[in-house]
C-alpha cells in the first residue's frame, strides 16, 4: 500500500496537497495547510499519525491525527485523537485514497494504544468508519457546531465509557 508516515522532506509537498484539496471548499477558511504546519510544531503532533499517500513518487493525499483531551467539568481528562485534516488532490478524489488513509490511521492509532478519535466533518461520510455523533457520549466541541457534524468513535470496545465533557484541542488549532 502506498501509505507511509510523513517525513520532514515531505512537508512542502504535503502542504501543497492540503492547500489544493481545500481550495474550492465553501466551508473552509483555506488555511488548513497552515494548521498542519502549526500542529507539526506542537506537543499534539504524533509523527506516526501524519500519513501520506504516494503514487508514482508523488504525494497525492495526507491525513493527520493529533492529540486532544476530553475535559470533564470536574477537571478529569481523557486522552484521545482529533482527525484533521484529511486531504486528497482534487484530481485524485473519489478513488478511495481518503478512505485508505482513514482506515490506516485507525489501525495505527489502535496499535499505539489510543482509545478514541473525534472529527468535525461530513455527517454522511464519517459514519462508515464507525464515527457517531459525539453527543451520544455527552462529548462537546469547544465551539458551536452542528451536532451531526461533530463525531467520535471508540477504537476499542468501551473506549469512551464514562468519558464526557468538552474537547480541548491543541492551541495550534486556534492560532
Amino acid at each position: 500500500m502506498p501509505i507511509r508516515a510523513e517525513k520532514p522532506s515531505d512537508y512542502l509537498a504535503t502542504e501543497q496537497v492540503v492547500q489544493t484539496a481545500f481550495a474550492d471548499e465553501p466551508f473552509s477558511d483555506h488555511s488548513e495547510h497552515l494548521l498542519v504546519s502549526r500542529l507539526r510544531a506542537s506537543d499534539a503532533f504524533i509523527p506516526a499519525l501524519s500519513l501520506v499517500y504516494e503514487e508514482h513518487d508523488s504525494i497525492v493525499g495526507h491525513l493527520l491525527l493529533s492529540k486532544i483531551e476530553i475535559v470533564h467539568a470536574g477537571g478529569s481528562c481523557h486522552q484521545a485523537l482529533a482527525l484533521a485534516p484529511v486531504s486528497v488532490r482534487p484530481s485524485q478524489q473519489g478513488k478511495g485514497i481518503g478512505t485508505a488513509l482513514i482506515n490506516k490511521s485507525i489501525e495505527i492509532a489502535k496499535e499505539l494504544g489510543y482509545t478514541a478519535i473525534v472529527v468535525l466533518g461530513h455527517a454522511k461520510y464519517y459514519p462508515k468508519f464507525g464515527f457517531r455523533p459525539a453527543s451520544q457520549w455527552d462529548i462537546r466541541a469547544p465551539f458551536e457546531v452542528p451536532d451531526e457534524a461533530f463525531m467520535a468513535m471508540e477504537l476499542v470496545p468501551g473506549g469512551l465509557d464514562g468519558v464526557h465533557g468538552t474537547v480541548r484541542y491543541s492551541p495550534a488549532f486556534f492560532a
